[in-house]
C-alpha cells in the first residue's frame, strides 16, 4: 500500500525539495524571467483581508464623523433658531406686570426674557444695547448660567455684521451666534439692542470627537483581530496546499508511493484527489519502465553472451563461419522478438492501448479461425460460435487468440486437434484455444500468465521467451476481463479469456 502524507509528517521536514522546471531536456532552464511575487500565500490572503476590512473600516468612520458632525450643526443652528423665535415671540407681546403696557426699554427687555431661559452648557444668551462709554452686554444674572466675558471688539463685530449670523473666535472657543436685532418701539429704521443667542461649537464638537476616536479604537482592535483570525484561517485553508507542495519536494524517481490524506469535499480535496491520481500514473510509468530494463536486461543477457560467445571463437573455416553466422542472427532474431513483446507489454501500460468498438463476434471469429489455420498443419476445428456484437478492440481481441493458438501448436505434435470458439451471453463474451498436448504441470495455472514463466512440460520446439501469455492478459486486462485456464495434465490444456461485452473505460 503507498504512503499516506500527513500535515504534521510534513511539516516536520527541515528541508523541503523544490522541482526545478526544464525544457529540452534535464538540467536546461526555462528562458525568460519567473513572473509572480516572492510573498507568501498566506500573508497575500491575510493582507487582502485586511486592506479591505481596513477600507470597510475607514469608510464607517468617516461616514459616522460626517454624520455625527453634520447632526451637530444641526441641533446647534436650530437651538439658535428656537432661541432667537423665542425672544422675538417674547418681544412682542413683552408686557411690564405693574403698568399693563408694553416694555420699552431694551435692557428691561432682555432682563425679563434672560430670567426665564435655560441654557445648555454650551449655549450662551446675551443682549447687546448701546451706551454711554460704548456697547454693553447684558447677561444672565444667576451664577449657575455661563458667564463669558466678550470682548468689545467681538461685541462690535458681532452686531455690526450684515448677516444675522455667523461665528466669531473667543477665549472660550469658537462661538457660532444668531442675532435678532430689535428696533425702537418709537418706529426708528436703525436697531440699537440686539438680541445674541450663541453656541460654543468646539465643546459639543469634542464629545462628537471623543465618540469617533472611541469607534477609531475599537476599529483598530476589530482590524488586528480580523488579520490575526485570517492569518490562521488562511493557514488551515492552505495547509493541504502546502502538503501537496512538501509531497511534491520529497519525491523521488525511487520513491513514488506516497500520498496525500484527501480530507473533506472542497477544492483543495479534489486538489489532492487529482494530485494522488498523477502520482498513481507517474509511479505505473515508472515501474513499467522499470519493468521493461528488467525483463530486457534479463532476457537479452543469455543470446548476446550467445553472439559473442561464438563470434569470439569463430575460426576461418568458412563453413565454422556460416555456421556462425547462421547461430548468431537466429539469436538477433529471437532478441527482436523478445524486444518486441517487452515493447507490447509497456504499451500495455498507456490509456490507448486498446480502441474498443461494437464488434460482431461471429464475424470476428470466423477471421480469426481463417488466420489460425496458416499457423502450423494442425486439425484446426470451429468448437463454437458467440452470436451477438460486443464492444471489443477486434485486432487486439485477434492478436490475443492467435497467440493462445501459436501456444497450443507449439506443445502439440502435426495433425493433432486444436478447437478455438467463442460465446456470448447477456454480459460477457468469452474466446478460447483448446489443445490436445501434455497439458500443464501441477501448480503452473496460478503463474502461467505471468511474464518469462514456461510450462513445465515446455514448447515442442524449444522456442519462446515465456511472454505470450502475458500479452494475452495484458490484452485482458485492457479491456477489464480475466484470463482463464482449465488443464489434466497428459490430456491437453483450455486457455481462454473472459470480457465484459459492453467494455469499459480504462
Amino acid at each position: 500500500m503507498p504512503d499516506v502524507f500527513t500535515t504534521q509528517e510534513l511539516a516536520a521536514s527541515d528541508t523541503d525539495g523544490a522541482a526545478s522546471a526544464s525544457a529540452g531536456g534535464r538540467g536546461r532552464p526555462v528562458p525568460g524571467r519567473r513572473r509572480g511575487t516572492r510573498i507568501p500565500a498566506r500573508l497575500q490572503i491575510t493582507g487582502w483581508l485586511a486592506a479591505v476590512m481596513a477600507a470597510g473600516l475607514a469608510s464607517v468612520v468617516l461616514l459616522v464623523v460626517e454624520f455625527e458632525y453634520r447632526a451637530i450643526d444641526d441641533r446647534v443652528n436650530a437651538a439658535l433658531a428656537q432661541d432667537a423665535e423665542e425672544f422675538r415671540r417674547f418681544a412682542e407681546a413683552g408686557l411690564d406686570p405693574a403698568t399693563g403696557e408694553p416694555v420699552t426699554d431694551p435692557a428691561d427687555l432682555f432682563y425679563r426674557h434672560l430670567s426665564s431661559q435655560y441654557p445648555d452648557d454650551a449655549e450662551i444668551m446675551l443682549g447687546i444695547r448701546n451706551a454711554a462709554g460704548g456697547l454693553e452686554a447684558i447677561r444672565q444674572a444667576d451664577e449657575t448660567f455661563r458667564d463669558v466675558r466678550l470682548s468689545d471688539a467681538v461685541l462690535r463685530d458681532i452686531v455690526s455684521r450684515g448677516d444675522v449670523t455667523g461665528t466669531a473666535e473667543t477665549p472660550a472657543g469658537t462661538l457660532r451666534w444668531l442675532r435678532v436685532d430689535v428696533l425702537p418701539r418709537q418706529g426708528g429704521s436703525e436697531a440699537d439692542a440686539w438680541f445674541v443667542s450663541g453656541y460654543f461649537v468646539d465643546e459639543v464638537r469634542a464629545e462628537a470627537g471623543a465618540t469617533v476616536r472611541t469607534l477609531i479604537i475599537v476599529s483598530a482592535v476589530a482590524l488586528v483581530l480580523a488579520a490575526g483570525v485570517s492569518w490562521l484561517v488562511a493557514g488551515q485553508i492552505l495547509a493541504p496546499v502546502n502538503t501537496v507542495r512538501k509531497a511534491a519536494g520529497r519525491l523521488t524517481e525511487a520513491d513514488l508511493t506516497r500520498r496525500i490524506r484527501v480530507e473533506g469535499r472542497d477544492d483543495v480535496a479534489a486538489l489532492a484527489e487529482q494530485f494522488n491520481a498523477m502520482l498513481d500514473r507517474l509511479e505505473g510509468a515508472f515501474d513499467t519502465r522499470r519493468q521493461f530494463l528488467d525483463d530486457a536486461g534479463h532476457e537479452l543477457r543469455t543470446p548476446i553472451t550467445i553472439v559473442r560467445g561464438h563470434l569470439e571463437l569463430m575460426g576461418d573455416d568458412p563453413a565454422e563461419r556460416a555456421e556462425v553466422v547462421r547461430l548468431c542472427t537466429d539469436e538477433l532474431d529471437r532478441m527482436a522478438r523478445i524486444v518486441d513483446d517487452l515493447l507490447l507489454l509497456a504499451k500495455a501500460e498507456q490509456p490507448d492501448f486498446v480502441h474498443p468498438a461494437w464488434t460482431s463476434v461471429p464475424e470476428l471469429t470466423s477471421d480469426i479461425d481463417a488466420k489460425v489455420r496458416a499457423i502450423a498443419p494442425r486439425s484446426w476445428t470451429l468448437e463454437a460460435v458467440g452470436e451477438g456484437d460486443a464492444r471489443v478492440d477486434a485486432q487486439r481481441i485477434t492478436q490475443a487468440v492467435v497467440q493462445l493458438a501459436q501456444n497450443a501448436a507449439g506443445h502439440t505434435t502435426e495433425g493433432a486437434v486444436i478447437r478455438i470458439g467463442s460465446a456470448v451471453t447477456v454480459e460477457t463474451v468469452s474466446f478460447w484455444v483448446s489443445d490436445t498436448g501434455p497439458g500443464l504441470a501441477p501448480g503452473d495455472e496460478q503463474r502461467i500468465f505471468d511474464r518469462f514463466v514456461r510450462g513445465g512440460a515446455g514448447a515442442r520446439d524449444g522456442t519462446g521467451a515465456g511472454l505470450g501469455l502475458a500479452i494475452v492478459k495484458a490484452i485482458a486486462d485492457a479491456h477489464h476481463g480475466q484470463v482463464r485456464v482449465m488443464s489434466t495434465p497428459g490430456q491437453g490444456a483450455t486457455f481462454g479469456f473472459e470480457l465484459p461485452r459492453q467494455g469499459g473505460d480504462r
